[in-house]
């Protein structure tokens, strides 16, 4: 019946007398440039300008109404190409969805000047046809024209800026957006509930706009199954006229705010069901409680992972030096140290929520993502070596290097609070146990429990600490002070230099050769820190001067060094992945990951590994060493003929942002082991690697 009407329906337009205006709207020909040189292409607009509360339509007009349609008179040497549609506005009265344009429309066309075109004037002239509708609906037509001037350079045409603007209302391509189509159950007559999932590129609302068919028809009411800064997700009920179900789904995936509206192209295969990769995302939540217990446990691991190692050192020293103190001062201070862990996951928690508010995804350890984060974090943890090895003297205990009395105490809190900002600043880039899938529940909450889960994390890490400064009959089994304590003071600066070393390699992945000035600085760094502790603190005379020198040597090596030869406002871009990835000649041969390449190494037949890793991911590096860059994994690819995909998250590429949430990750570490049968869903392994986890991964994909 709708294609019937339809049908009448262009009977009547083709058969209307055109005019040089339409009833209810106006047609002008519009040029993006007054004059080309032959072999340019011309952007066109057709302006079509509605009487208020009127509309034409979209290329699928929907359940009634028509396209807009074109019919060109063009001189010799020069082409159109097809309509551009800019994203229209959905348009529901009593259950009938139409795709129309309101007020006003630029529908774009690009035209081809031959390179044998000659000089001089150029008339483009076309018929347009649209159906205009408020109440009623009237068929519209008229006849416009335009002149480009051939010659020998590009003028642009006073029109040039609005046909910019709606040129930028045009759906985007989709190739990145990881979408999916999949049919959710069988059919019930002639409808089947198709289910659509993509990675978001900001918060709105999602909504599906399909290209028309003769065969089928993808109905206008959209069921929000999930819409948050990660993943989007709908059901659509297909119609079928004729034939078989659709194999193959086109249109627009639409993301709509109050204020704005992104919308990308796509043409997806649709799979028989959407139990794999799809339904897993549909299944229930776990209960809140669950997540809050892994994140406390998750948080409790933190404390023996390599990231926060170098802090346990200073927690050590802490406990040492205040283990015959007042049992209500190390209690205070085991509070202090919680306040300093708890304040620093609510600012992680916060950052997480202002860049959801802003419309991009979360991930855990972004921040190390962010090249100037990493200088900056470079020549904290440097400064923090240096005063273990005695440069100059921040007391970081109570009674660390004889500090007394209220004094001490009051330094002894500050060292507490910034020794618990301190590990959770190196806890991020570590994925424990249990704390991944805590945190990525929480990238997908709303603020409240966000806040809840970053909290409970907190209270992992600092409970130790908290247990043992409220527990004084434990402290009896530390060694007692004692002249000792300013030996391994220093002894534990190394490991802190170690990790200085290892921000100091991330950071050359940012600024290339240029990070060589990084060094340079910290080296002026530790110059002033032992001038400003061997003659400022600890001379006797001219004490002033010497503090001067200090800070002149800091301000020249940070004017000469990071800002002119690094020049840390500018890191390189990162580069695309393409090609082998292979960091050895016998070792593994990856390939960038991408989800075409998971589908097409699948539907050969063979089974995939895929590696989401960072640099700055001493958990991923790990893996990497012990059960993954392996001979008997590397045996094994080779010969299952199977295919290794690398997703390197280091500078928080989106696309794999979406990817971790999908399978319920806020970061790296993440192993997948793909069978070789298309669409079949991966084996999800730990985020802590066994030996053979990879291994027993991959034989279990050839069964």
């Amino acid at each position: 019946m709708r294609s019937l009407l339809k049908f009448w329906i262009a009977l009547l337009l083709a058969g209307a007398t055109f005019a040089a205006a339409a009833a209810h709207t106006q047609a002008r020909l519009l040029l993006a440039a007054q004059a080309a040189r032959p072999g340019d292409t011309v952007l066109a607009g057709i302006r079509l300008q509605m009487d208020p509360e009127w509309h034409t339509y979209w290329k699928n007009s929907g359940a009634s109404g028509i396209p807009t349609t074109l019919e060109w008179t063009l001189p010799a040497g020069v082409t159109a190409g097809a309509i551009q549609w800019p994203v229209p506005e959905k348009l529901t009265l009593d259950d009938l969805t139409t795709y129309v344009y309101l007020d006003e429309v630029v529908l774009l066309v690009p035209f081809q000047i031959s390179p044998d075109a000659k000089p001089g004037p150029l008339e483009l002239r076309a018929k347009a046809a649209w159906l205009e509708c408020k109440e009623t609906c009237l068929p519209g037509g008229a006849e416009i024209s335009a002149t480009l001037e051939v010659g020998a350079e590009r003028k642009p045409s006073p029109d040039g800026e609005l046909i910019a603007a709606w040129q930028k209302k045009l759906p985007q391509p989709g190739g990145k957006l990881s979408a999916q189509a999949a049919w959710e159950k069988p059919a019930d007559g002639d409808t089947r509930p198709l289910v659509l999932e993509w990675a978001a590129t900001a918060a709105g609302e999602p909504d599906f706009f399909p290209q028309a068919s003769d065969d089928f028809e993808v109905q206008g009411k959209t069921e929000i199954l999930s819409a948050d800064a990660g993943r989007m997700r709908l059901r659509k009920l297909v119609k079928k006229f004729s034939g078989d179900w659709p194999k193959q789904i086109s249109g627009v995936l639409v993301q709509k705010s109050a204020l704005t509206i992104a919308a990308f192209d796509v043409s997806l295969p649709v799979s028989g069901a959407a139990t794999e990769s799809i339904a897993a995302t549909a299944a229930a939540a776990p209960p809140l409680w669950q997540m809050l217990l892994y994140a406390f446990l998750g948080g409790l691991i933190l404390n023996v992972m390599p990231c926060v190692l170098p802090v346990i050192a200073l927690k050590i020293l802490g406990f040492v030096s205040e283990s015959k103190s007042d049992p209500r001062h190390v209690r205070l201070l085991g509070l202090v140290y919680a306040l300093g862990v708890a304040v620093s996951f609510l600012a992680l928690a916060a950052l997480v929520i202002g860049v959801k508010a802003a419309g991009h995804r979360a991930g855990w350890g972004m921040q190390f993502g962010n090249p100037q984060f990493l200088v900056l974090l470079t020549t904290l943890v440097t400064l923090v070596a240096l005063n273990l090895f005695g440069l100059f003297e921040v007391n970081l205990g109570g009674q660390v290097l004889g500090a007394a009395g209220t004094l001490a105490a009051r330094q002894g809190v500050a060292g507490a609070f910034f020794n618990g900002v301190l590990a959770t600043i190196l806890a991020t880039p570590c994925t424990a146990p249990f704390l991944g899938a805590a945190v990525g529940f929480a990238f997908a909450q709303g603020t409240a429990v966000i806040l809840l889960i970053f909290l409970t994390v907190a209270a992992g890490l600092a409970s130790p600490y908290v247990l043992l400064s409220w527990q004084p009959a434990w402290l009896k089994f530390l060694p007692k002070p004692d002249a000792w304590m300013e030996k391994f003071k220093i002894a534990m600066g190394f490991p802190m230099l170690a990790t200085a070393v290892w921000l100091l390699n991330l950071a050359g992945g940012n600024y290339g050769k240029r990070a060589w000035w990084l060094g340079i600085f910290l080296v002026t760094v530790a110059l002033a820190a032992w001038v400003f502790g061997e003659f400022a603190q600890r001379g006797r005379t001219r004490r002033g001067l010497a503090g001067i020198v200090a800070l002149a040597l800091l301000a020249g090596g940070y004017g000469l060094a990071i800002e002119r030869e690094l020049d840390w406002r500018a890191p390189l871009a990162p580069d695309a992945a393409a090609g082998s990835l292979r960091e050895s000649p016998e070792g593994i041969d990856w390939q960038p990951w991408t989800p075409a390449a998971v589908t097409q190494a699948q539907s050969a037949g063979k089974a995939v590994l895929v590696d989401f890793t960072a640099d700055w991911c001493l958990t991923c590096q790990a893996n990497k060493k012990i059960a993954i860059e392996t001979a008997p994994v590397r045996a094994k690819l080779k010969a299952l003929g199977a295919v290794a995909l690398l997703g390197d998250y280091t500078h928080f590429p989106e696309a794999i942002t979406a990817e971790l949430q999908r399978y319920g990750r806020a970061g790296v570490p993440l192993v997948l082991v793909f069978p070789g049968r298309a669409g079949a869903p991966p084996a999800v392994l730990p985020e802590l690697l066994a030996p053979n986890s990879v291994l027993n991964a991959l034989d279990g994909a050839t069964k």
